[in-house]
């Protein structure tokens, strides 16, 4: 078989590894999700996960940036997400549908190094994402850091702390807005 089939092959093989453990994860939770359940719904032995993934931690990391990737891609395409505020409310919205796993993730950073970085990753990427975003308003250098760290913080806690839309707008409007 030439080498470009089986690293596609091995390519597919993993998404569907990872796609299966993140419907999983999210329906029934990270730790009722057992391996052989999740190796059953891709259609794998569990030993074969194993080929793939060193733990269960770095699967679930899998699960989180396959999650993460798929919402960026529908972020690009969301015409509704025209401005900062309603990009950040899009993606609020599209990570509430798997807003169980907040908790997983901080459970897990405390005792996996590899959940733990993904998850200081997770902060460094949104605080950029914000940063861009606040900088094209013309938010000065100054504020940049601060106010993008704390967009983080609350998107972050609006998943752990479910909260109406009015609210998450108007949270979202003060510390985003070129003025707040």
């Amino acid at each position: 078989m030439p080498p470009n089939r089986r690293r596609r092959d091995r390519d597919e093989k993993l998404h569907e590894i990872v796609a299966a453990a993140a419907d999983l994860f999210t329906e029934l939770g990270f730790e009722q999700s057992s391996m052989t359940r999740i190796a059953r719904a891709a259609g794998v032995t569990p030993n074969t996960i194993y080929w793939y993934v060193e733990d269960k931690d770095a699967l679930l990391v899998a699960a989180l940036d396959h999650l993460l990737a798929d919402a960026l891609r529908q972020l690009d395409q969301a015409p509704e997400a025209a401005n900062l505020v309603d990009q950040v409310l899009w993606t609020l919205g599209h990570l509430q549908r798997r807003s169980n796993l907040i908790g997983v993730v901080h459970a897990r950073s405390e005792q996996a190094e590899v959940v733990a970085n993904w998850h200081e990753g997770f902060h460094a990427l949104m605080d950029s994402f914000v940063m861009e975003g606040l900088a094209r308003q013309g938010v000065p250098d100054r504020e940049l850091q601060a106010r993008a760290r704390l967009t983080t913080y609350a998107v972050e806690g609006m998943l752990a702390h479910p909260t109406d839309p009015a609210t998450a707008r108007s949270v979202l409007e003060l510390v985003l807005s070129p003025g707040g």
